[in-house]
């Protein structure tokens, strides 16, 4: 089979929120950096041996919750009960488009599973096989008999933490979500004093305190990434916000909300051609290794194999109809939002900036760029839906990270309306770049 070759390309946030120069430091912003670039080189790195954009999305988002400094999974704020088993993970996400098909899979209220990213990505695998199988398992079998979760859209609870073990994932202890300065915010947020509480690990008391100074992450980490075969993915990880109701959902697992995937063709209509519905999953019988070696985007060039975790393959990298003349008919436009969950959701805020873009009737189109801008960039929708709340509440504040793949190539955006939004990319020289604010710390 012909694979046209598009060059890889990655941006990463960490979120965004009301962050000064007073409240990051040097010394903080170092370490912020420090991880930022970690990530975007392991995860470019996997591009470059030819991962597919949904492992490399994942494996992007995994690092994230695996680091205590950002607010998902491991790093993930307290709810307002503040007990570390509601602290873990209120919604996780991820969505890919190949051609016209859209595949996208959520999970919220997870707080058993180490990597939840990990859990929306082979939910949405699985997905696949569901959709084929037409199983309905029946007898109350939640992976609807054919091992997966009956292609739906999005899981929660006690329900998806059932799949997660039964597909072999990681399952920690609440505990695991636990960290000190985490706790400290919560306390400071409800002005209390109280003392940590059930299930909180002694050990831990043990660590540094949150001074109530420095600037802890808020908002949702993210990662949009275009392979080699032209596909485009994002994925997304939050804690949600401090403080908030148990069970509150955001805008992270609403699709069109805080995440948008979206692939068109921009030649006129008559001339678009016809193409079979054909699978976008690769189920060859061979081993993993000789995936790796044959097909590079497989998995086993992007995750080692966990002990009782065998995943399933990934999305096929295969060219849009073979040619790189139709890859360049090609648009796609994928974004990832972190902020003020609430205001997202009242605009549907990233599939309104993809629809900017894919049914603007100027001449030439409205790019991603702009489309971001008049969303997430200063007076725009976002801040202008706060309404005479602005300033006062943090609603409206937020922003986004997006690429857009147009003409064959792949091209890093973003905009934020807050004090500054943690994020890496590579800029149009291959210069890797990390900021928070507007201006270079």
């Amino acid at each position: 089979m012909h694979y046209s070759s598009t060059k890889p390309c990655l941006i990463i946030h960490g979120g965004a929120g009301h962050i000064t120069r007073e409240n990051l430091p040097p010394k903080a912003y170092a370490r912020y950096e420090a991880t930022l670039r970690e990530i975007h080189a392991s995860t470019s790195a996997s591009l470059d041996r030819g991962s597919g954009a949904l492992d490399a999305a994942t494996h992007a988002v995994t690092l994230f919750e695996d680091c205590p400094d950002f607010n998902c999974a491991k790093g993930a704020v307290s709810d307002v009960s503040g007990d570390p088993s509601m602290a873990a993970n209120e919604i996780i996400k991820v969505m890919v488009s190949r051609g016209y098909r859209k595949r996208a899979c959520s999970v919220v209220l997870v707080n058993k599973v180490k990597n939840p990213i990990k859990l929306a990505r082979e939910m949405l695998v699985r997905g696949e096989e569901d959709g084929r199988s037409g199983g309905n398992g029946g007898d109350g079998d939640p992976s609807g008999g054919s091992g997966g979760a009956q292609g739906h859209c999005c899981l929660g609870g006690d329900t998806v933490e059932k799949l997660a073990d039964e597909w072999g994932l990681d399952m920690v202890d609440e505990s695991y979500f636990w960290t000190r300065k985490r706790w400290d915010e919560h306390r400071k947020g409800l002005r209390q004093g109280s003392s940590p509480c059930l299930g909180t690990p002694k050990e831990l008391l043990s660590e540094t305190a949150w001074d109530g100074k420095d600037y802890l992450p808020q908002g949702t980490v993210g990662c949009v990434a275009l392979d080699q075969y032209g596909t485009l993915c994002v994925a997304t990880s939050t804690g949600g916000l401090t403080n908030k109701l148990r069970c509150r959902i955001g805008d992270t697992p609403t699709i069109g909300a805080g995440f948008w995937a979206e692939e068109w063709n921009d030649s006129p209509l008559d001339m678009r051609p016809m193409q079979p519905a054909r699978s976008i999953l690769a189920r060859p019988s061979m081993g993993l290794n000789d995936v790796a070696e044959g097909l590079k985007n497989m998995l086993g060039d992007c995750f080692p194999t966990l002990n009782g975790y065998s995943s399933t393959s990934t999305f096929e990298p295969y060219a849009l109809r073979g040619s790189e003349k139709h890859l360049h008919d090609t648009h796609a436009v994928a974004v990832s939002g972190t902020g003020n969950g609430d205001s997202f959701l009242r605009l549907a805020a990233a599939r309104t900036a993809g629809a900017i873009v894919r049914f603007s009737s100027f001449s030439p189109p409205c790019s991603l760029a702009s489309a971001i801008n008049q969303i997430a960039g200063p007076g725009g929708e976002l801040q202008r839906s706060a309404g005479d709340r602005w300033g006062e509440t943090g609603e409206g504040e937020g922003g986004m990270i997006g690429i857009e793949f147009v003409k064959g190539e792949g091209v890093p955006v973003f905009d934020f309306n807050c004090g500054g939004m943690f994020r890496c990319w590579a800029d149009e020289m291959g210069k890797v770049r990390v900021g928070v604010f507007k201006e270079d710390y």
